[in-house]
Protein backbone atom coordinates (compact mmCIF):
# COMPACT_ATOMS: atom_id res chain seq x y z
CA UNK A 1 0.00 0.00 0.00
CA UNK A 2 1.57 3.40 -0.86
CA UNK A 3 1.61 6.10 1.49
CA UNK A 4 -1.25 8.07 -0.40
CA UNK A 5 -3.59 5.23 -0.13
CA UNK A 6 -2.66 5.19 3.29
CA UNK A 7 -3.92 8.78 4.05
CA UNK A 8 -7.21 8.00 2.25
CA UNK A 9 -7.64 5.17 4.55
CA UNK A 10 -6.72 7.30 7.63
CA UNK A 11 -9.21 10.16 6.32
CA UNK A 12 -11.73 7.73 5.62
CA UNK A 13 -11.83 6.90 9.66
CA UNK A 14 -12.22 10.60 10.59
CA UNK A 15 -15.42 12.76 10.26
CA UNK A 16 -15.38 16.03 8.65
CA UNK A 17 -15.93 17.92 11.67
CA UNK A 18 -13.15 16.57 12.94
CA UNK A 19 -10.97 17.76 9.81
CA UNK A 20 -12.49 20.72 9.93
CA UNK A 21 -11.53 21.87 13.37
CA UNK A 22 -7.46 20.48 11.93
CA UNK A 23 -7.94 22.47 9.08
CA UNK A 24 -8.84 25.58 11.24
CA UNK A 25 -5.85 25.12 13.80
CA UNK A 26 -3.84 25.43 10.93
CA UNK A 27 -4.69 28.22 8.80
CA UNK A 28 -6.09 25.90 6.16
CA UNK A 29 -9.25 26.71 4.09
CA UNK A 30 -10.66 23.31 2.90
CA UNK A 31 -14.35 23.34 3.88
CA UNK A 32 -16.68 23.24 1.03
CA UNK A 33 -19.33 26.08 1.79
CA UNK A 34 -22.58 24.56 1.05
CA UNK A 35 -21.91 21.40 -0.56
CA UNK A 36 -24.49 18.74 1.30
CA UNK A 37 -24.66 15.17 0.47
CA UNK A 38 -27.98 13.87 -1.35
CA UNK A 39 -28.38 11.10 1.33
CA UNK A 40 -27.27 11.70 4.88
CA UNK A 41 -26.06 8.19 5.35
CA UNK A 42 -23.48 8.97 2.23
CA UNK A 43 -20.10 8.67 3.27
CA UNK A 44 -16.48 9.20 0.74
CA UNK A 45 -13.00 9.49 0.99
CA UNK A 46 -11.04 9.38 -1.74
CA UNK A 47 -8.37 11.63 -4.13
CA UNK A 48 -9.73 14.33 -6.62
CA UNK A 49 -10.21 14.10 -10.50
CA UNK A 50 -10.96 17.28 -11.40
CA UNK A 51 -13.08 19.11 -14.07
CA UNK A 52 -14.22 22.99 -14.86
CA UNK A 53 -17.13 23.83 -16.93
CA UNK A 54 -17.96 27.14 -18.66
CA UNK A 55 -20.53 28.20 -20.09
CA UNK A 56 -21.24 26.96 -23.55
CA UNK A 57 -20.04 28.64 -27.29
CA UNK A 58 -21.27 28.08 -30.21
CA UNK A 59 -21.40 25.75 -31.82
CA UNK A 60 -21.59 24.16 -27.88
CA UNK A 61 -18.65 22.11 -27.05
CA UNK A 62 -19.51 18.97 -25.18
CA UNK A 63 -20.42 18.33 -20.94
CA UNK A 64 -17.68 15.55 -20.80
CA UNK A 65 -17.33 11.58 -21.74
CA UNK A 66 -14.62 11.47 -19.20
CA UNK A 67 -16.32 9.01 -17.02
CA UNK A 68 -13.88 6.04 -18.91
CA UNK A 69 -11.03 7.19 -17.60
CA UNK A 70 -11.19 8.27 -13.88
CA UNK A 71 -9.43 5.75 -11.81
CA UNK A 72 -11.23 3.63 -8.98
CA UNK A 73 -11.40 5.14 -5.44
CA UNK A 74 -11.12 8.61 -7.51
CA UNK A 75 -13.50 11.34 -6.35
CA UNK A 76 -14.86 12.98 -9.12
CA UNK A 77 -14.87 17.12 -8.37
CA UNK A 78 -16.92 19.00 -10.82
CA UNK A 79 -16.43 23.00 -11.20
CA UNK A 80 -19.66 24.29 -12.23
CA UNK A 81 -19.13 27.72 -11.05
CA UNK A 82 -22.06 27.16 -8.53
CA UNK A 83 -24.46 27.56 -11.07
CA UNK A 84 -28.29 26.10 -10.10
CA UNK A 85 -29.89 26.30 -13.15
CA UNK A 86 -28.72 23.44 -15.37
CA UNK A 87 -27.05 20.16 -14.02
CA UNK A 88 -23.36 18.19 -15.13
CA UNK A 89 -24.29 14.48 -13.37
CA UNK A 90 -27.43 12.44 -14.23
CA UNK A 91 -28.54 8.57 -14.04
CA UNK A 92 -25.86 7.19 -16.93
CA UNK A 93 -22.70 8.76 -15.00
CA UNK A 94 -23.70 7.69 -11.24
CA UNK A 95 -24.55 3.88 -12.84
CA UNK A 96 -20.76 4.09 -14.42
CA UNK A 97 -18.99 5.41 -11.81
CA UNK A 98 -20.60 3.13 -9.29
CA UNK A 99 -20.24 -0.05 -11.74
CA UNK A 100 -16.68 1.43 -11.73
CA UNK A 101 -15.87 1.76 -8.37
CA UNK A 102 -15.30 5.82 -8.52
CA UNK A 103 -15.75 6.85 -4.72
CA UNK A 104 -17.97 9.46 -5.45
CA UNK A 105 -18.79 12.85 -7.04
CA UNK A 106 -18.34 16.21 -5.67
CA UNK A 107 -20.39 19.13 -7.65
CA UNK A 108 -19.95 23.22 -7.37
CA UNK A 109 -23.73 23.11 -8.92
CA UNK A 110 -26.29 20.83 -8.72
CA UNK A 111 -27.24 16.64 -10.16
CA UNK A 112 -30.27 15.23 -11.33
CA UNK A 113 -31.82 12.01 -11.25
CA UNK A 114 -31.07 11.43 -7.63
CA UNK A 115 -33.44 8.77 -7.21
CA UNK A 116 -30.32 6.61 -8.63
CA UNK A 117 -27.70 8.13 -6.41
CA UNK A 118 -30.01 6.75 -3.33
CA UNK A 119 -31.01 3.35 -4.73
CA UNK A 120 -27.30 2.42 -5.50
CA UNK A 121 -25.21 4.10 -2.68
CA UNK A 122 -23.34 6.10 -4.79
CA UNK A 123 -22.39 9.61 -2.93
CA UNK A 124 -22.96 12.75 -4.57
CA UNK A 125 -22.19 15.70 -3.13
CA UNK A 126 -23.36 18.54 -4.48
CA UNK A 127 -25.41 22.34 -3.94
CA UNK A 128 -28.65 20.63 -4.60
CA UNK A 129 -31.01 18.93 -7.23
CA UNK A 130 -32.65 19.97 -10.26
CA UNK A 131 -33.87 18.17 -13.61
CA UNK A 132 -32.49 20.70 -16.16
CA UNK A 133 -29.63 19.61 -18.35
CA UNK A 134 -26.41 21.02 -18.72
CA UNK A 135 -26.72 20.05 -22.58
CA UNK A 136 -25.94 23.13 -24.60
CA UNK A 137 -25.57 25.23 -21.38
CA UNK A 138 -22.09 24.64 -20.39
CA UNK A 139 -19.00 22.92 -21.57
CA UNK A 140 -15.83 21.34 -20.42
CA UNK A 141 -12.87 24.15 -19.97
CA UNK A 142 -10.27 21.85 -19.10
CA UNK A 143 -9.46 18.44 -16.77
CA UNK A 144 -6.97 17.95 -14.46
CA UNK A 145 -6.98 21.23 -12.89
CA UNK A 146 -7.18 23.54 -9.67
CA UNK A 147 -11.24 24.05 -9.44
CA UNK A 148 -13.21 25.59 -6.64
CA UNK A 149 -15.59 23.75 -4.51
CA UNK A 150 -17.70 26.12 -2.34
CA UNK A 151 -15.12 28.47 -1.89
CA UNK A 152 -12.33 25.81 -1.28
CA UNK A 153 -9.64 24.75 -3.61
CA UNK A 154 -9.11 21.43 -5.03
CA UNK A 155 -6.17 20.45 -6.77
CA UNK A 156 -6.26 16.73 -8.65
CA UNK A 157 -4.89 14.34 -5.95
CA UNK A 158 -5.88 16.22 -2.99
CA UNK A 159 -8.19 13.89 -0.65
CA UNK A 160 -11.57 14.90 -0.15
CA UNK A 161 -13.80 13.46 2.63
CA UNK A 162 -17.36 13.74 2.43
CA UNK A 163 -20.32 12.53 5.63
CA UNK A 164 -23.53 14.14 6.70
CA UNK A 165 -21.96 17.18 7.29
CA UNK A 166 -20.24 18.40 4.14
CA UNK A 167 -17.28 18.04 2.37
CA UNK A 168 -13.62 18.74 3.44
CA UNK A 169 -10.25 19.06 1.25
CA UNK A 170 -7.53 18.35 2.09
CA UNK A 171 -4.44 19.67 0.50
CA UNK A 172 -2.00 16.92 -1.23
CA UNK A 173 0.88 19.30 0.19
CA UNK A 174 -0.55 19.35 3.70
CA UNK A 175 -1.94 15.96 4.62
CA UNK A 176 0.51 14.51 6.49
CA UNK A 177 -0.01 17.43 8.71
CA UNK A 178 -3.94 17.92 8.21
CA UNK A 179 -4.80 14.32 9.44
CA UNK A 180 -1.71 14.28 11.98
CA UNK A 181 -3.49 17.49 14.15
CA UNK A 182 -7.20 15.75 13.10
CA UNK A 183 -6.28 12.35 15.05
CA UNK A 184 -4.90 14.19 17.65
CA UNK A 185 -8.13 16.33 17.83
CA UNK A 186 -10.22 13.01 17.83
CA UNK A 187 -7.92 11.48 20.30
CA UNK A 188 -8.39 14.29 22.97
CA UNK A 189 -12.32 14.58 22.47
CA UNK A 190 -12.73 10.97 22.86
CA UNK A 191 -10.33 11.53 26.50
CA UNK A 192 -13.04 13.94 27.07
CA UNK A 193 -16.19 12.10 26.71
CA UNK A 194 -14.62 8.52 28.73
CA UNK A 195 -13.78 10.78 31.69
CA UNK A 196 -17.20 12.37 31.59
CA UNK A 197 -19.22 9.22 31.25
CA UNK A 198 -16.85 7.95 34.30
CA UNK A 199 -18.07 11.19 36.07
CA UNK A 200 -15.82 13.77 35.88
CA UNK A 201 -17.72 17.44 35.56
CA UNK A 202 -17.55 18.35 31.72
CA UNK A 203 -16.29 21.92 32.12
CA UNK A 204 -13.18 19.87 33.84
CA UNK A 205 -12.82 16.87 31.67
CA UNK A 206 -12.65 19.90 28.78
CA UNK A 207 -10.00 21.16 31.07
CA UNK A 208 -7.57 18.70 31.94
CA UNK A 209 -7.46 17.44 27.63
CA UNK A 210 -7.44 21.08 26.55
CA UNK A 211 -10.81 21.13 24.79
CA UNK A 212 -10.95 25.16 23.90
CA UNK A 213 -7.39 25.17 22.46
CA UNK A 214 -8.06 22.07 19.91
CA UNK A 215 -9.03 24.45 17.31
CA UNK A 216 -7.07 27.62 17.81
CA UNK A 217 -4.71 28.18 14.91
CA UNK A 218 -1.69 27.59 15.75
CA UNK A 219 1.28 30.12 15.67
CA UNK A 220 4.14 29.53 13.14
Amino acid sequence: MTTQDHNVDRAAKLDTATLSDALDKLGIIGQCYKIKPRDTDFRMAGRAWTLKYGPAGKPCGTVGDYIDDVAPGSVIVLDNNGRDDCTVWGDILTEIAHRRGIAGTVINGINRDTHLCLSLGYPIFSKDSWMRTGKDRVQVEATGIPVNIGEARVAPGDILKGDTDGVVVIPKEHEDEVLKVAEEIEAAENQIRAAARSGMRLDEARQQFKYHQLQTRSEK
